[in-house]
């Protein structure tokens, strides 16, 4: 299912506010899924020889903002759309990038929880249940998206997904 006119409107209307400070909106996704799972910091060759979040890691930094930047730009195009947009190359690389690193589906869900948060944050007093659906929504068809090209990659190299 698409998003409704009404969820189109909410995450367009929050994305104009978070578009502001991609790096600052990025760190905080990041710095909450390391609180969330502690553990998905060894996913990440950048993170893994180190105690806690570098503030000053560039290749943290990058990554984060690229990752918030993707994630909020598929939802704002997913009803206009009617399917997640990013370039098939891009989609077929995050399938492989994430079957290659161990992410299994548990990890979509710690990432989800932290970009609902990250966002809420992000947006203040406009934050509301219906745009938390809103974001979950868009948020469930890129993750479903990326698992798909997992799959897809793990046919086709015979690894299965746990």
């Amino acid at each position: 299912m698409a998003l409704t006119e009404k969820q189109e409107a909410l995450v367009k209307e929050s994305w104009e506010l978070l578009k502001q400070d991609i790096p600052r909106h990025g760190f905080r996704l990041f710095a909450l899924i390391l609180e969330i799972a502690p553990g998905a910091k060894d996913l990440f060759s950048f993170l893994r020889d180190t105690d806690e979040i570098p503030e000053n890691n560039p290749k943290l930094k990058a990554h984060a903002a690229r990752v918030f930047k993707l994630t909020c730009e598929s939802a704002v195009q997913l009803r206009e759309k009617g399917e997640v947009v990013v370039a098939d190359t891009t989609l077929k690389w995050l399938g492989s990038v994430h079957l290659r690193k161990g992410v299994l589906q548990p990890h979509f869900e710690v990432v989800k929880e932290a970009l609902l948060k990250t966002i809420g944050e992000g947006v203040g007093e406009k934050w509301s249940e219906e745009m938390k659906n809103a974001w979950g929504e868009a948020y469930d068809h890129l993750a479903a998206a990326i698992m798909g090209e997992m799959q897809v990659e793990a046919a086709a190299s015979s690894k299965p997904i746990a």
